[in-house]
């Protein structure tokens, strides 16, 4: 048993190198800070009151929209309804009201209610074994895992651990995890059926996207991965559980991995008996499970939206807008090699949301306030809590 826990401890403490906190925190800050400068450096054009400016849009495109990045597309003309955008104009068009504070409250208010369905949820599949302080734990350490991983990875493998460590044999830890992410990815596939249905397809993918039809491909092809995980997790554990013990005998054969192959059978037999436990559940556990994990998702999603309507004008169809488009966002982040995301999530909410506003300095900002409000607090909560969670004694 000594044994063991030491092992946990090791992979743990591995998957929360220091150094990785550092490239993760390295990565985002060096793109939001080269988006701000960018955004400071390069000319772009606001629209102002006619003779308020010194531009005029001359240029045609298919939509007959002007496209404010493209400075070719106006001259000079006094008086204009155009003008050359400054930090100064960014900085005056910003109103520190009552309502950006509101809405920035909210902003915070629903990562915290993000992070209270995910410990509902863990409450849930555990049968409420796990106190609320070990849930929070998990949670916080689960998404300190996800925050350091590689997107396209994610803190899954160590939450096996986490969640092990905290008195759940690993085989049902195991399949907690493969529950999770079998929910997860259930809620996306769900709803961009119903986001295509309200939202047009060129709006999600817009023209002037650097690499739009690249962006489209990489989206329907991760999407078609998701919808076949999807399959996969569920077969795994409620149809055919036995052949995931098999899989693991079969890994657990190469030379390698041989010293764990007797802890790998353990565990295939563990999720043969927690599949078992969980095909019995009834179904208004799975629906409440399904319910906590849309809770946490949209939660997650209206972060965003809660720091655009802090700073912009925007109505209710925008904001379905969106919504819709955060499913491009976030799938790129999911399918991204960098920790948490890092640098691609902070660029890709720039190019994504900049048809939301004109002024590309404001955007570049709220990219970084986002990530401050959503990313970086598990950054510091994980390294905090974690030194004394592992000093703490194996429940």
């Amino acid at each position: 048993m000594e044994k063991t826990s030491e092992n946990e401890n090791s992979v743990i403490s591995k998957a929360f190198s220091w150094w990785k906190i550092w490239i993760a925190v390295f990565l985002g800050l060096s793109i939001a800070s080269w988006m701000m400068y960018r955004s400071l450096h390069q000319k772009q054009l606001i629209p102002v009151e006619i003779g308020m400016g010194d531009y005029i849009w001359i240029g045609h495109n298919s939509r007959n929209i002007p496209d404010l990045k493209i400075i070719s597309d106006f001259k000079y003309h006094s008086p204009g309804n155009y003008k050359i955008e400054t930090l100064s104009d960014t900085l005056s068009s910003i109103n520190w009201t009552s309502n950006a504070f509101f809405w920035l409250l909210m902003a915070v208010l629903f990562m915290v209610g993000r992070d209270f369905f995910y410990i509902l949820r863990i409450r849930i599949l555990t049968k409420r074994e796990l106190s609320f302080k070990s849930s929070f734990n998990v949670i916080m350490l689960w998404e300190f895992a996800s925050a350091l991983a590689p997107g396209v990875i994610s803190g899954a493998t160590v939450a096996m651990f986490i969640l092990n460590r905290e008195k759940v044999a690993l085989g049902r830890s195991t399949a907690i995890v493969i529950i999770t992410a079998f929910m997860d990815n259930l809620f996306y596939v769900l709803l961009i059926p119903v986001v295509f249905i309200f939202i047009n397809q060129d709006f999600l993918f817009p023209t002037d996207l650097v690499g739009s039809t690249g962006v489209q491909f990489v989206f329907w092809i991760a999407f078609s991965i998701k919808i076949i995980l999807c399959l996969f997790l569920f077969s795994s554990l409620f149809l055919f559980p036995k052949l995931t013990s098999k899989f693991l005998a079969l890994i657990f054969r190469l030379p390698f991995l041989k010293k764990w192959r007797s802890s790998a059978l353990k565990t295939g037999e563990e999720i043969e008996i927690a599949s078992k436990i969980f095909k019995n559940e009834s179904f208004g556990f799975w629906l409440k499970t399904f319910f906590v994990t849309a809770g946490s998702w949209i939660s997650r999603y209206l972060v965003i939206n809660c720091i655009l309507n802090a700073f912009l004008n925007l109505d209710l169809l925008t904001n379905i807008q969106i919504l819709g488009k955060q499913l491009v966002l976030w799938l790129l982040m999911m399918i991204s090699p960098t920790p948490g995301g890092s640098g691609i999530a902070e660029y890709a909410f720039g190019e994504l949301m900049a048809s939301f506003s004109s002024s590309a300095i404001l955007i570049a900002g709220l990219a970084i306030l986002w990530r401050l409000i959503s990313y970086f607090p598990y950054l510091f909560i994980g390294a905090i809590l974690l030194p004394k969670w592992l000093k703490k004694e194996r429940s």
